[in-house]
């Protein structure tokens, strides 16, 4: 999770611990050149109450913590301009208004996933989708667009992709599973019940699981073996359309399949080679 949504989200912290995350938002480019003393002082707690609060949201100190602030102010600084994620744009907004508009929200959400992804967490997804049989694929609406995007891009370096939810099969599709397949589900609010008992029923099959969701509260997050959170400024309701969300979810499969191409590169080059030359001139050549 991003620092500044870490100090947002303070549904854990004490009341001291509020005070303390609120007053670094408020002087949030501050930060990183104060010394916790002063900022214990500002904030009327003590030194020991600081570093607690460091420490709850993944830092081992307040060094540690302020150079995350000071990589977060730098890219607030560097950013392209801020777009409502929800609203992006309003009647009155002229086509190249809008069109402006849409690319820094796209630029902004792609930054703001990077920012939220590491490398351990990206080569664990890749294994186990490399090592999968078959990917089954649970995602319904807008997110199985983007799912179904993957699936055409997997059949080229000859993954086997079922979407699961097709014809409303996915408990069907689920007791199909093996241990050598694996499972991807896109849920970006992570509120499905039946997702919820698949996902229990795969954790004690020992099924490999992959979520990809915003929503770090999600009861799905606690059940797949590798949950991927990227939490984006946009709601589950009252908003134009799904923007952001499926943004950020294609630059992650993108993401992953260029992973899964690279693990073999030469043979995935050498394979689309032969299968271009078979569908151009072979006998599945198009009249």
């Amino acid at each position: 999770m991003l620092i500044i949504d870490a100090l947002n989200t303070q549904d854990t912290f004490t009341e001291t611990e509020k005070r303390i995350a609120n007053y670094i938002l408020a002087h949030i480019t501050e930060i990183p050149h104060i010394y916790i003393e002063d900022l214990a002082k500002s904030a009327y707690t003590s030194h020991s109450a600081v570093i607690r609060l460091c420490k709850k949201i993944g830092y081992s100190g307040f060094r540690d913590f302020k150079l995350a602030i000071a990589e977060a102010v730098h890219s607030q600084q560097h950013t392209f301009d801020s777009v409502n994620a929800n609203f992006p744009f309003n009647a009155q907004d002229s086509p190249m208004e809008i069109a402006k508009k849409m690319a820094d929200l796209t630029i902004n959400t792609i930054n703001r996933t990077h920012a939220q992804l590491d490398n351990s967490l990206l080569s664990k997804a890749a294994d186990i989708l490399s090592n999968a049989e078959r990917i089954f694929l649970f995602s319904i609406g807008d997110s199985q667009v983007r799912g179904r995007s993957f699936q055409n891009k997997l059949i080229k370096i000859d993954k086997l992709v079922i979407i699961a939810d097709e014809y409303r099969d996915a408990a069907w599709n689920a007791v199909r599973l093996t241990e050598k397949d694996c499972a991807l589900f896109i849920s970006y609010a992570g509120r499905n019940a039946q997702y919820q008992n698949i996902l229990q029923f795969f954790k004690e099959e020992k099924i490999p699981t992959i979520l990809l969701t915003g929503n770090n509260k999600s009861e799905l997050v606690e059940l797949a073996q590798l949950p991927i959170v990227t939490i984006q400024e946009e709601y589950d309701f009252a908003k134009i359309a799904t923007f952001s969300s499926q943004v950020s979810f294609e630059y992650i499969l993108d993401t992953l399949y260029s992973i899964l191409y690279a693990k073999e590169y030469d043979k995935n080059l050498i394979g689309l080679k032969r299968k271009q030359e078979i569908l151009e001139k072979g006998i599945l050549k198009e009249e």
